[in-house]
């Protein structure tokens, strides 16, 4: 299967909120973060998306889902990456995230867990944070800490 990620674009709001409601993810700041949304794209048609909210110097990755008969293929790695990167590229000093169902997928990519208090108050403050369960795992990702990237040098 060939897929290819490109950065969202307005037209693919309908498709990206039809896979965020086939994971029963929250749609709440997708329209003001679509600049930093990616699709995943097989045979003209996504398969998966992603996003990442920007919050000054920290970043939340969110909405990652893959369609259902695409699942096991790799795609969810690939966009975590992408986003990961990104983060990095724009500079963030730490990306955190909200889970109800992949705790013990996000570690792979250097995620650790946290108490959900310990986020800073930035990312609380978002509207995804807000519509998340309290029941979701909280996790952070440090580009320094994952051993992935160095961080930038200062002048």
């Amino acid at each position: 299967m060939d897929v290819t990620l490109r950065r969202a674009r307005t037209e693919d709001v309908p498709a990206v909120e039809t896979l965020l409601r086939a994971r029963e993810l929250p749609l709440d700041g997708l329209v003001e973060h679509l600049e930093n949304f990616w699709v995943a794209e097989a045979d003209g048609k996504a398969v998966g998306t992603g996003g990442l909210e920007v919050h000054g110097r920290l970043g939340l990755l969110r909405s990652l889902a893959v369609d259902a008969d695409k699942s096991g293929a790799g795609i969810g790695s690939r966009l975590t990456w992408q986003l990961l990167e990104e983060a990095v590229g724009l500079g963030l000093r730490e990306v955190f995230l909200l889970t109800t169902s992949a705790s013990d997928y996000f570690p792979r990519f250097g995620f650790v867990r946290l108490n959900r208090r310990d986020v800073p108050a930035d990312i609380q403050a978002s509207a995804l944070f807000q519509a998340c369960p309290r029941a979701a795992t909280a996790m952070r990702w440090s580009p320094t800490a994952s051993g992935l990237y160095e961080p930038p040098s200062v002048i």
